[in-house]
């Protein structure tokens, strides 16, 4: 049913809009391990920022015909409003239990907001739903850059992410995540852990499995948009950092953040492909 959803939902190209920078920086030594983010990295993410999607979903014409399509006979408003109200009181209860970034199961928040029982059917909603409000593609190079990668060194992802991201990877891909050459250890995905990015929890835990490999995150780079979400945990851990800034809608410099003040990415680049470049 959700490669139904997938094959119906005539995805439509993307491009990323230019953000002015330029490639800088350098990386001493060599690299063994490659980490990415996934939206806004791996993919154009369309809407570029969570609150800024879920406001224009109202206005879509689209979520009106999701509603029909599965028989809710409830204004999207109120959808909506219970969508984000049962997310908000997740992230409190979490977060009472001292999870400092917590993430939620989006699948379990639209079982209790459309009260079905049927796991199925609410993850095809949930993902029709993720696909009109933050419409994805991949970003130019994707495909090429793992081509080039996989052969010379390990790859995973951390990513905050919902159970629909692997499977859109593997779509566009049209290959599963360990055929394209990520290892299955380091696929590390926020709604599997509870835990969101920026929160260290997600970078320990793949230091932690790096470790076991033998690997020391100073030989490992790791790849995202965002400089609270990506560049200043990767760098706490350890590991070198790259700031993807190919996608102005996705690209977040934090400027007025205090918590990024100081933050210096290894490298900047502006398209995927030139990673390779430093490996």
């Amino acid at each position: 049913m959700l490669n139904e959803i997938l094959d119906k939902s005539n995805i439509q190209p993307l491009k990323p809009r230019p953000t002015g920078l330029q490639p800088a920086g350098r990386i001493d030594g060599s690299l063994q391990c490659l980490l990415f983010d996934v939206y806004g990295t791996l993919l154009i993410s369309g809407s570029g920022d969570v609150g800024t999607a879920m406001q224009a979903t109202r206005n879509d014409e689209r979520l009106k015909q999701l509603l029909l399509d599965f028989n809710i006979n409830r204004p999207a408003d109120k959808i909506l409003d219970d969508y984000f109200n049962a997310i908000n009181k997740r992230h409190f209860n979490l977060k009472a239990v001292e999870i400092d970034c917590p993430e939620v199961k989006i699948d379990h928040i639209w079982m209790k907001v459309l009260g079905w029982r049927n796991k199925d059917m609410v993850r095809s909603f949930a993902m029709a739903f993720e696909l009109i409000s933050n419409p994805a593609y991949p970003m130019p190079g994707m495909q090429q850059l793992m081509e080039k990668v996989r052969e010379r060194c390990l790859m995973g992802i951390i990513s905050n992410a919902q159970f629909y991201t692997p499977m859109l990877l593997e779509r566009f891909f049209n290959a599963s995540l360990d055929k394209i050459g990520f290892a299955q250890d380091l696929l590390i995905f926020s709604y599997q852990t509870g835990h969101a990015k920026p929160s260290a929890y997600l970078f320990e835990l793949a230091q932690s499995r790096l470790k076991k490999r033998g690997l020391l995150p100073g030989k490992t780079l790791y790849v995202g948009n965002d400089m609270l979400n990506d560049i200043l945990p990767a760098q706490q851990i350890g590991f070198k950092t790259a700031l993807f800034a190919g996608d102005k809608r996705s690209l977040r410099l934090r400027q007025d953040d205090e918590r990024c003040k100081g933050v210096i990415p290894d490298i900047i680049v502006t398209d995927l492909l030139q990673i390779v470049d430093y490996l």
